[in-house]
């Protein structure tokens, strides 16, 4: 299938770029900044926001809540991770997605400004990711969100977080109503997955999945069920889950072979397999109306759960 003609616009003003594994980390994280600003104008403006310092065993972690106006009683929750290889991106490069999910839920949404490779290794993005659920869980209630309707969710880097994050709390609390998984990162590069080989040239590369690993596992460490959710041995006993995937992305059969592996363990899973898109397509609503659909489809499930 043909790239979407609005994604495949997008893609081709982004040509030209250096390789991110040439960059160095603080280039690249400049870099991401700079493409997703031209979305800021399009996000909703009337998203009431509060940005909070919450304890985490590592000191205080950042995070912005997301409230569409006048909506009374509690809302359902999305605990948002940002994507960006574990390396790069933060709460304003993903400002924009947490603003629409919070309108078209409504939703309330946490956006969590966990820390970053490789400054921080793996497990510290795992062990902020509990911190943010077992907060929400003690003191949404205060915000407006219901601590019986917890959705942990996020995209690429972060949709690992979000999953590696279900499995954790399946057993250590707390209880989660459903886990939202944009094309998320399930595994190490692999020469089985179609994916890598055929969508090479749609911006993220293998290179650079292997540089992002690099920088986020410590040195000689390898992939493992702590920091790759497909090497899991058991998924079952986990909340519904909302995958989604993108035909022309590198990443496509990691999330396939998750939902494949949610859904033969037990778990409902729902697999949104969208096509003509790229890596990165979800973080363009307001830009491309593909990506807006996605988000409004991804938004309205989440507030479902448990309704």
């Amino acid at each position: 299938m043909e790239l979407d003609p609005a994604i495949a616009q997008l893609l081709e003003m982004g040509r030209g770029q250096p390789p991110l594994e040439s960059m160095s980390v603080a280039d690249a994280r400049a870099s991401m900044h700079q493409r997703l600003e031209l979305l800021r104008p399009l996000a909703p403006a009337d998203i009431e926001t509060q940005n909070l310092l919450i304890p985490s065993p590592a000191g205080s972690l950042p995070i912005r809540l997301y409230r569409p106006p006048d909506v009374e009683g509690l809302l359902p929750v999305v605990v948002w991770f940002h994507g960006g290889g574990w390396v790069l991106g933060s709460i304003e490069t993903h400002d924009n997605v947490c603003r629409f999910l919070a309108q078209e839920g409504p939703l309330l949404v946490v956006n969590v400004a966990y820390r970053l490779a490789p400054e921080h290794k793996s497990p510290a993005q795992q062990t902020d990711t509990m911190a943010a659920l077992d907060w929400v869980a003690a003191d949404i209630v205060a915000h407006g969100g219901d601590p019986a309707r917890i959705i942990v969710g996020g995209d690429s880097a972060g949709g690992n977080l979000a999953a590696l994050g279900a499995i954790e709390a399946r057993t250590k609390g707390p209880a989660l109503a459903g886990q939202l998984l944009v094309y998320p990162v399930t595994d190490y590069p692999a020469d089985t997955m179609a994916s890598y080989a055929e969508n090479a040239e749609f911006g993220l590369t293998r290179s650079a999945m292997e540089w992002f690993w690099a920088h986020w596992l410590d040195e000689n460490a390898g992939p493992d069920a702590q920091t790759a959710p497909l090497r899991a041995a058991d998924l079952s006993g986990l909340p519904p889950a909302y995958v989604i995937t993108a035909s022309h992305d590198i990443l496509r059969d990691e999330g396939v072979a998750y939902a494949g592996r949610l859904e033969a363990a037990g778990v409902l899973a729902a697999h949104d397999a969208v096509e003509g898109v790229i890596h990165g397509f979800f973080s363009m609503p307001g830009l491309a109306p593909i990506s807006t659909a996605a988000v409004q489809r991804a938004a309205r499930w989440a507030a479902s759960i448990g309704a």
